[in-house]
């Protein structure tokens, strides 16, 4: 296998290698090496992705434990199955 050095990592950069690693429980450089073969399109894992991406993120917002509870609590009767539906 070829070596080679990077220098110029940015601490976002870093930041992502660090979180892939550990998120995998793989090496940095192992996680540094699945990070660049992704970005150069040569991912190879017939694996479909658990994750799409956090790019949107920032726009999705969130909601408080009350709010949770609430919408939780106005879509129970769409839980109630109407057994004359299924004869």
């Amino acid at each position: 296998m070829k070596q080679l050095s990077l220098r110029g990592f940015d601490d976002e950069l870093e930041k992502r290698i660090r979180e892939t690693a550990r998120r995998e429980g793989i090496s940095l450089n192992r996680a540094a090496l699945l990070l660049l073969r992704k970005g150069a399109g040569m991912e190879r894992s017939g694996k479909p992705a658990t994750v799409v991406g956090d790019s949107l993120d920032h726009l999705i917002g969130h909601w408080s434990s009350e709010e949770a509870r609430g919408v939780l609590e106005s879509i129970k009767p769409l839980e109630q199955i109407d057994r004359s539906f299924w004869k």
